[in-house]
């Protein structure tokens, strides 16, 4: 098949911050407007930016869990934002943070459809039962991530550590499909179909 060149979009960063120090849920929440803090909820305090549209779950224990970034520069943004808030309300962060990727959530377009059967029958680690779901799903190795490949070539790549990892796996799964023959070019009227949804 002709070389296309796989169209990836980075949906949700998932990081995880350590403060290595307690923090006290309740005086931030007295401090800073807008943060939503019921400890008989949740344990943890919700405090929402708007530039950059991040989430941040903060926990007594100096944890934090930061989503809603689409590039690491933006989690990074968020994160510092974060800090800024607190210096200006008095919370005082004396250790040096350590922020940690847990999960990269992407959607990709191979530009080509998918033969999910051919798929099942020659990749390893995959769980394909059209009956119950459309799509196949695959436990990629190298690099650490899953795939669910829809026949269309739309996919969803989860459990990647860097953005780095996202494209790899595009990459290889794009090649191991193309050398197994389970790529074929998309038809006008799929296309023209497309462009109508």
């Amino acid at each position: 098949m002709s070389k296309v060149t796989p169209l990836i979009k980075i949906e949700n960063i998932v990081a995880t911050v350590t403060l290595e120090q307690g923090l006290d849920l309740g005086a931030i929440a007295r401090s800073i407007p807008n943060v939503e803090y019921d400890p008989e909820e949740f344990p943890g305090l919700v405090l929402r930016l708007d530039n950059p549209k991040l989430t941040a779950l903060v926990f007594g224990t100096g944890k934090m869990v930061i989503t809603g970034a689409k590039k690491t520069e933006m989690l990074i943004k968020g994160f510092k934002r974060i800090l800024r808030l607190f210096y200006k309300h008095g919370i005082l962060v004396t250790g040096k943070p350590r922020i940690q990727i847990q999960n990269v959530v992407a959607s990709a377009n191979l530009n080509a459809e998918v033969n999910l059967e051919i798929a099942a029958e020659y990749l390893d680690n995959v769980m394909y039962e059209p009956e119950q779901f459309p799509g196949l799903i695959h436990k990629m190795n190298n690099p650490r991530v899953v795939l669910l490949i829809f026949s269309s070539g739309k996919m969803v790549i989860t459990g990647a550590k860097s953005e780095e990892e996202v494209v790899q796996a595009v990459q290889n799964i794009y090649r191991k499909l193309d050398e197994i023959g389970a790529l074929r070019e998309v038809s006008e009227e799929f296309s023209a179909e497309e462009e109508v949804l």
